[in-house]
This record gives structure tokens, C-alpha cells and sequence, in this order.
């Protein structure tokens, strides 16, 4: 970073390119077996499928529109099912949200097969594991986003395999929330065995037991905001213990809905050894000076959800990649970053995600433009 706050684009530490592609800005990035499924931000753009097997050669394959007033911004794919939400986007119409399903056998020529229906604003992020999906959707007569379990056995006929929501969402069935509007809502769901690791905006996050689907029931709950003012955006278990420990990284997201202009969002480290009682042991910043606005954030925003060691790759937005050593969950480090030159017509880059891939290799899509596909030497 320069003295005056701003960011040296185009700076890297340890992380190189391989390829880039022009491509219009994204809010997810999954990669299978040779191909990158990129979920856009803003309409007609809904999912791009990206030919991936020349990493130095990225190739657009197909490209799914979606309407005005409509964003289709995260995918997930498994085999030859691919998963998209619809989610109301800048609009007052009444479109039909939820999580469309996609046989993509062909990858030229995507086929929708499934829809599961949400209401309002329909499903915001979710994961998939190829047989359930766990989905953040709006359901009739509840405030705000809750937890759902989906059922995707048969791609063509998605059911609810379960749902739990915060007590006060139900306000059909009489609760009444104790918070403003839907701060309290679910952002998105991971599962490690059978537990749901989930974050809950500006609710903290909570872990549920999902040993029975039908019935997930509540383990334990964090909320830090506030004080602190960013809502949480993404609860990532790590798969093995670190230093004898359980631990689960926490990003909060820097967004317009923070309580106090600082600071800004960053990076957690909990340690869910007793999970009944989740307790942050250490936090991850990186240093700015500078603001964080509208149209450049400054902040943390999302993990890699692939875990393959004890190296985090964390989007920054305007900060770009880093790379975080969690060896010593005490004493997080960065140990690489990647800062990379803004993309066509755009002043900025707003690192948003990024997907670590088997081989080593990160794809990292911008929330305005340009996928790039990276090495790490970490």
C-alpha cells in the first residue's frame, strides 16, 4: 500500500498470473474437471462457462441470460448438475426467485431441468456437495433469509429435506423479531460431517447439528456485531485440528450495511474445540489508511472454501488476494498477495471470490470485470 491509503494495482507477492479472460463481473467462481462456472453480478449475465484446461487460454464455452431485475450471481456444480440462484436484484417487481438446476452434459449447451421456488427476494448464496444443497432462500411468512436443506436426489423434482430459522423469523407463526428489519438473516451455509456452519449477517453465526436433516437443531451462536460493525459473511471450518484445536475461520464482509465506518471488515479465528461454545481466539487485518467507499470497498469479504493445508486465500475487494498462514491460529500471518490491475472500463478491482482448485491453481473472479487464473508459491 502507498502512504496515502491507496493501492498499488498490479502488485504480487508469492501469487502470479497465468491467464486472464475479459468477462463481466462475478459474485462466485466453482471449478470442475476443466471448466469455470462464473455466476454474474448484474443482468442479462447469469452463468458463464469457462474452458479452463489451457489455464494460460481461458475460452468462453456458453453463457446464460437472465431478466432485468434478476441476478443469478452464485453457482455450484457436481458432475453434470449445475445449481444457480435467482435472486431480485434492483427491482420492486414481483419476479420468482429461487434455485435453478441445470444439466450441463453438453457445456455449450446448458439444459434447465429443476426449480426450486423460493419467495421475495428469492435464494442468495448456498452450497452444494452433489446430493443436498444448503440454500439461504426467503420463504413465505418468515422476515428475512433462513437455513433450508435441498434435496436434489433427482435433479428434475428438488425437495425440502429441512429447514431452521433464528427465533423472531417465523412471524407467521407468531414470533417477533427483536432486531431491525432483516439484519438478522442467513448468508450462506457450509456443511462439515454433520454440522452446518452458518452466517447469519449481522447475527453472528450459529452452528447446527444436522444429524437428522428433517430437524437441524441449534449447538451454539456468536454475535459480535456489535459492537464490531461488519455483518458476517462466510463461517469456514478447517478440515483437520491445528495446534491440537478445532478451528473455524470468520469473515466479515465490508458492505454499505456496517454500523460504524470503522473499522474495517476482516478476517476471524475461532476455536470451536468445544462447539458449544465458539470462542475467537485471534484476528487477520490488513493495514489501509485510506477509505473504503461504495465503488472501491476496502475489506474482507471471502475464503476459498476448498481447505487443502493451513493457507487461507481471503478476497479483499480493493485489497485484492491475500494469503493467510492459520499454522498458528494465534498468530495468523499473511504470507502472499495478489493485487491485480483493474479490468476493461473500470478504474478499480474488487477482488470478490476466489476457488483453490487441487492443483494448485486459484481462480479469482472481480466483482466488476476480468477472471484471472493464478499460481501460488506460498
Amino acid at each position: 500500500m502507498s502512504s496515502n491509503g491507496h493501492v498499488k494495482f498490479g502488485t504480487s507477492h508469492k501469487i502470479k498470473q497465468v491467464g486472464r479472460m475479459d468477462i463481466p463481473g462475478g459474485g462466485l467462481v466453482a471449478v470442475e474437471n476443466g471448466y469455470a462456472y462464473v455466476g454474474h453480478m448484474d443482468p442479462p449475465y447469469g452463468t458463464s462457462i469457462v474452458d479452463v484446461r489451457d489455464p494460460k487460454h481461458p475460452k468462453l464455452v456458453s453463457q446464460l441470460e437472465v431478466p432485468e431485475g434478476i441476478h443469478s450471481h452464485k453457482v455450484r456444480i457436481a458432475g453434470d448438475v449445475m445449481l444457480v440462484n435467482y435472486e431480485r436484484y434492483k427491482t420492486k417487481k414481483e419476479l420468482q426467485g429461487g434455485l435453478k438446476i441445470f444439466d450441463v452434459s453438453d457445456k455449450a449447451r446448458p439444459r434447465e431441468i429443476g426449480f426450486f421456488k423460493a419467495a421475495g427476494k428469492g435464494v442468495h448464496r448456498f452450497t452444494f456437495d452433489g446430493r443436498y444443497a444448503y440454500i439461504s432462500p426467503v420463504m413465505e411468512g418468515y422476515v428475512g433469509n433462513i437455513v433450508m436443506i435441498v434435496d436434489v436426489k433427482n435433479p428434475t423434482q428438488p425437495e425440502e429435506a429441512g429447514r431452521w430459522w433464528m427465533p423472531g423469523q417465523w412471524t407467521a407463526g407468531g414470533e417477533t423479531p427483536t432486531w431491525h428489519g432483516t439484519d438478522h438473516r442467513c448468508h450462506h451455509p457450509i456443511r462439515r460431517g454433520d454440522r452446518l456452519y452458518v452466517s447469519y449477517w449481522h447475527g453472528g453465526f450459529v452452528i447446527l447439528d444436522i444429524s437428522d436433516m428433517s430437524k437441524p437443531k441449534l449447538v451454539s451462536a456468536l454475535d459480535w456485531s456489535p459492537p464490531y460493525p461488519c455483518p458476517t459473511h462466510t463461517t469456514l471450518p478447517m478440515n483437520d485440528r491445528i495446534m491440537g484445536r478445532d478451528i473455524m475461520i470468520v469473515t466479515d464482509e465490508e458492505v454499505g450495511e456496517k454500523l460504524t465506518e470503522k473499522p474495517f471488515a476482516f478476517l476471524w479465528v475461532v476455536d470451536i474445540t468445544d462447539e458449544t461454545r465458539p470462542t475467537p481466539v485471534s484476528t487477520f487485518m490488513v493495514p489501509y489508511d485510506g477509505d473504503s467507499t461504495a465503488a472501491s470497498r476496502f475489506g474482507a469479504h471471502q475464503p476459498a472454501e476448498q481447505v487443502y493445508d493451513n493457507i487461507l486465500y481471503v478476497t479483499w475487494f480493493a485489497g485484492g488476494l491475500r494469503a493467510v498462514d492459520v499454522s498458528n491460529p494465534y498468530q495468523p500471518k499473511e504470507v502472499g498477495y495478489y493485487l491485480p490491475l483493474p479490468g476493461k472500463n473500470q478504474n478499480t478491482v474488487q477482488s470478490n471470490d476466489v476457488f483453490r482448485s487441487a492443483d494448485g491453481l486459484l481462480y479469482l473472479i472481480d466483482r466488476f470485470n476480468g477472471l484471472e487464473i493464478l499460481e501460488s508459491q506460498v
